[in-house]
């Protein structure tokens, strides 16, 4: 039985449109990457004579191998503490009944509701105080206390979506609450836990003001304040920008395609719960 028929046709040459759609810009991205900067042509018109001078050129010209160190430590650090704490932070509060519980997750989400930048003087003259002006500390102070909220919400739903039966049975044959939450309770929490992980590190990677403003004045940067270092007032090496934008986005791609299965069950099973 042939079950091709017009209405396949028409959804494959949709998806087909999609695609292109979704993959001119990155052919453009990377067209003008390898276009040496004496071709002024078209960016649509292939380029004849493609070149990676443009790469190495912008990773001496913004130091891109420094802003790439701080810009991981940075996501890596800040991406483990948010988990850690938002889970720790949701375990009590989606299985507790007592009133406390429903003030404090209330209290939590009050982070989502204010924009951080109605505090961004307050927030920067505690940076000062502390003395972390210009070290990337200030930045992972900042991004656990942003994200802290939202992914504890996030927590608290998939928490209350799951049967507390294995943890009781746990707690009745002698674990102590932190055993039953390290044991049973968090690997249950891999779907949202890989989801959260997702959101967070794509959030923290591209900020751009917030590096922008706690590391002015000193010789630490992440990668969009460095590729923003590229643009100036009356001159623009656009290869060299496309150059620097393919080397900033080959982390998140590596890190996509060696967990590809595991953040789309993550996101799959996220969802579903």
């Amino acid at each position: 039985m042939n079950r091709y028929g017009w209405r396949t046709g028409v959804l494959e040459l949709a998806m087909i449109a999609v695609a292109l759609i979704v993959g001119f810009p990155l052919y453009v991205l990377i067209n003008l990457s390898l276009r040496p900067t004496s071709d002024t042509s078209s960016p649509i018109i292939p380029t004849t004579s493609p070149t990676l001078d443009n790469f190495a050129a912008a990773w001496q010209e913004g130091d891109l191998g420094n802003a790439l160190i701080n810009s991981v430590l940075v996501t890596v650090v800040s991406v483990v503490l948010v988990l850690a704490v938002s889970a720790m932070a949701a375990y009590p509060l989606a299985r507790a009944t007592a009133a406390w519980s429903k003030g404090m997750f209330l209290l939590i989400l009050l982070g989502l509701m204010l924009p951080f930048q109605l505090a961004s003087l307050p927030l920067y003259q505690t940076m000062r105080d502390l003395g972390l002006l210009g070290s990337v500390g200030a930045l992972v102070l900042f991004y656990v206390g942003l994200q802290v909220p939202f992914t504890t919400f996030l927590y608290v739903g998939f928490l209350r979506s799951l049967p507390p039966d294995f943890e009781d049975a746990a707690l009745i044959d002698g674990s102590t609450p932190w055993q039953a939450f390290r044991y049973i309770v968090f690997p249950m929490l891999k779907p949202i836990t890989v989801t959260a992980l997702v959101l967070n590190a794509i959030s923290i990677w591209n900020d751009f003001f917030t590096p922008l403003l706690y590391l002015s004045g000193s010789d630490q940067q992440t990668v969009p304040v460095a590729l923003s270092g590229f643009v100036g007032q009356f001159v623009t090496d656009w290869n060299l920008i496309f150059a620097a934008l393919v080397i900033s986005i080959v982390p998140i791609l590596a890190v996509y395609f060696a967990l590809q299965r595991s953040i789309i069950n993550g996101f799959a099973g996220g969802l579903k719960g």
